[in-house]
């Protein structure tokens, strides 16, 4: 199935169609900067944009920066606090909406270095804040929002995000001091098998992640900046597989039903 995804972050909304059998864009990626205030309408404007731009009719997916409950927005850190309490789904015309550190997560354990590993796997995704998914055999913990954790008296993110490196102004070097701190206190916690680093930096790997030294083994994302896209678009096509199975059970009320199991 071909499926739009569209990754809203701080700083811009991009988005692509996606084949989501392979996990592979099927057009260039569209970026367009992210509306300031990111309120929900100048944002929802941005998403039909970006289907307008693939003249895009088929199912839809979206990620967004914060606690995503049944398409529901519960928190909104790194945009505008209107977000909260907002049907996403409703207001993105019935698109699929989930934390878009939980769709690159969710891309990576599928198609990229999370693929086929057991155990416990932590993405974490470096932008305009951090953002994370945790996994547990291949099943997601959602909305774990671990970039919000108190380090040194401060959000974890607003020392050791992308956006934290350029507002200091801090060398590659002295970035990934931070960025170690801040994996150290995760590793303590969690004990992953797995760290996977993903966000806009996952590009720029080579400078900073030999910098790390870490007992957990930690790797660049494989699908770099597009995992929220395709994770998105994963999401819906899972979503819109089960609408339709749904929809056939109703449609044939002749279906043979299941036997119960003895509990």
């Amino acid at each position: 199935m071909n499926v739009l995804g569209i990754d809203i972050g701080g700083s811009g909304i991009k988005g692509a169609p996606v084949d989501t059998t392979t996990g592979r864009l099927i057009s260039e990626r569209h970026r367009i900067p992210t509306p300031q205030p990111a309120e929900p309408g100048p944002v929802a404007d941005v998403v039909r944009a970006l289907a307008a731009h693939f003249s895009w009719t088929g199912p839809v997916g979206v990620t967004f920066p914060g606690v995503v409950r049944d398409g529901v927005v519960r928190t909104a850190a790194n945009v505008d606090p209107s977000w909260i309490g907002v049907d996403a789904g409703d207001l993105f015309g019935g698109a699929a909406v989930l934390n878009d550190a939980d769709a690159a997560g969710i891309a990576e354990m599928t198609f990229g270095e999370g693929r086929g590993r057991r155990g416990t796997v932590l993405m974490l995704t470096f932008g305009t804040g951090i953002g994370s998914a945790l996994f547990v055999d291949g099943v997601l913990v959602p909305n774990t929002e671990f970039g919000h954790l108190e380090l040194h008296g401060k959000e974890a993110e607003h020392r050791a995000s992308d956006r934290a490196r350029e507002e200091h102004d801090l060398s590659w070097e002295k970035w990934a001091e931070r960025v170690e701190d801040y994996l150290r206190h995760m590793e303590m916690l969690l004990s992953p098998a797995l760290i996977v680093v993903g966000g806009g930096v996952s590009k720029k790997a080579g400078k900073w992640l030999p910098h790390i030294r870490l007992d957990t083994p930690v790797v660049p994302a494989a699908l770099q900046n597009e995992a929220g896209i395709i994770g998105a678009a994963q999401t819906a096509a899972q979503t819109a597989a089960q609408t339709a199975a749904q929809t056939a059970d109703v449609a044939d009320p002749a279906a043979p039903v299941p036997p119960l199991r003895d509990r």
